[in-house]
Protein backbone atom coordinates (compact mmCIF):
# COMPACT_ATOMS: atom_id res chain seq x y z
CA UNK A 1 0.00 0.00 0.00
CA UNK A 2 2.59 2.56 1.08
CA UNK A 3 5.99 2.02 -0.41
CA UNK A 4 8.86 4.39 0.31
CA UNK A 5 10.59 5.98 -2.62
CA UNK A 6 14.35 5.79 -2.58
CA UNK A 7 15.75 9.18 -3.57
CA UNK A 8 18.03 9.16 -6.56
CA UNK A 9 21.19 11.18 -6.72
CA UNK A 10 20.69 14.16 -9.06
CA UNK A 11 23.21 14.60 -11.85
CA UNK A 12 25.31 17.78 -11.83
CA UNK A 13 23.95 20.38 -14.21
CA UNK A 14 26.85 22.84 -14.55
CA UNK A 15 30.48 22.51 -15.48
CA UNK A 16 32.31 19.94 -13.47
CA UNK A 17 35.94 20.73 -12.63
CA UNK A 18 38.40 17.88 -12.41
CA UNK A 19 39.64 17.09 -8.89
CA UNK A 20 42.61 19.13 -7.74
CA UNK A 21 45.94 17.36 -7.49
CA UNK A 22 47.54 17.62 -4.07
CA UNK A 23 51.28 17.27 -4.01
CA UNK A 24 52.98 16.19 -0.80
CA UNK A 25 55.36 18.63 0.82
CA UNK A 26 58.37 17.90 2.94
CA UNK A 27 58.39 18.87 6.60
CA UNK A 28 61.58 20.44 7.91
CA UNK A 29 61.94 20.45 11.67
CA UNK A 30 63.62 23.54 13.00
CA UNK A 31 65.37 23.70 16.34
CA UNK A 32 63.38 26.11 18.50
CA UNK A 33 65.35 28.99 19.91
CA UNK A 34 65.13 29.44 23.66
CA UNK A 35 62.84 32.36 24.36
CA UNK A 36 62.38 34.00 27.74
CA UNK A 37 59.16 33.29 29.59
CA UNK A 38 56.47 35.89 28.89
CA UNK A 39 55.83 38.30 31.73
CA UNK A 40 52.28 39.04 32.78
CA UNK A 41 50.99 42.60 32.74
CA UNK A 42 48.59 41.82 35.61
CA UNK A 43 49.65 42.59 39.14
CA UNK A 44 50.13 39.60 41.38
CA UNK A 45 47.84 39.13 44.36
CA UNK A 46 49.63 38.88 47.67
CA UNK A 47 47.72 37.29 50.51
CA UNK A 48 48.61 38.64 53.91
CA UNK A 49 47.45 36.97 57.12
CA UNK A 50 44.84 39.70 57.56
CA UNK A 51 43.28 39.11 54.14
CA UNK A 52 43.27 35.34 54.68
CA UNK A 53 41.39 35.79 57.98
CA UNK A 54 38.96 38.19 56.29
CA UNK A 55 38.31 35.72 53.44
CA UNK A 56 37.75 32.81 55.82
CA UNK A 57 35.46 34.92 58.00
CA UNK A 58 33.46 36.13 55.00
CA UNK A 59 33.10 32.60 53.63
CA UNK A 60 31.98 31.29 57.01
CA UNK A 61 29.41 34.07 57.29
CA UNK A 62 28.01 33.31 53.84
CA UNK A 63 27.74 29.58 54.61
CA UNK A 64 25.99 30.24 57.93
CA UNK A 65 23.50 32.70 56.43
CA UNK A 66 22.64 30.43 53.50
CA UNK A 67 22.30 27.46 55.85
CA UNK A 68 19.98 29.39 58.17
CA UNK A 69 17.78 30.44 55.25
CA UNK A 70 17.56 26.89 53.90
CA UNK A 71 16.75 25.42 57.32
CA UNK A 72 14.05 28.02 57.92
CA UNK A 73 12.48 27.26 54.54
CA UNK A 74 12.52 23.54 55.31
CA UNK A 75 10.93 24.21 58.70
CA UNK A 76 8.23 26.34 57.09
CA UNK A 77 7.37 23.55 54.65
CA UNK A 78 7.27 20.97 57.45
CA UNK A 79 5.01 23.11 59.65
CA UNK A 80 2.67 23.83 56.73
CA UNK A 81 2.45 20.13 55.87
CA UNK A 82 1.68 19.19 59.48
CA UNK A 83 -1.03 21.84 59.78
CA UNK A 84 -2.64 20.73 56.51
CA UNK A 85 -2.64 17.13 57.75
CA UNK A 86 -4.28 18.13 61.04
CA UNK A 87 -6.92 20.16 59.20
CA UNK A 88 -7.67 17.17 56.97
CA UNK A 89 -8.11 14.91 60.01
CA UNK A 90 -10.45 17.40 61.71
CA UNK A 91 -12.57 17.83 58.58
CA UNK A 92 -12.75 14.05 58.09
CA UNK A 93 -13.78 13.61 61.70
CA UNK A 94 -16.50 16.23 61.37
CA UNK A 95 -17.87 14.65 58.20
CA UNK A 96 -17.97 11.14 59.68
CA UNK A 97 -19.60 12.28 62.92
CA UNK A 98 -22.24 14.19 60.95
CA UNK A 99 -23.02 11.08 58.88
CA UNK A 100 -23.45 8.96 62.06
CA UNK A 101 -26.07 11.34 63.53
CA UNK A 102 -28.41 11.00 60.57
Amino acid sequence: MLRPKVPTMPQPTGRVAPPAVVEPTTVIQAIPASTPAPTSARPTIQLTPGTVIALVGGGTTVVLVVGAVLVSMLLAVAITGASVAICALVIRSLITSENKRR
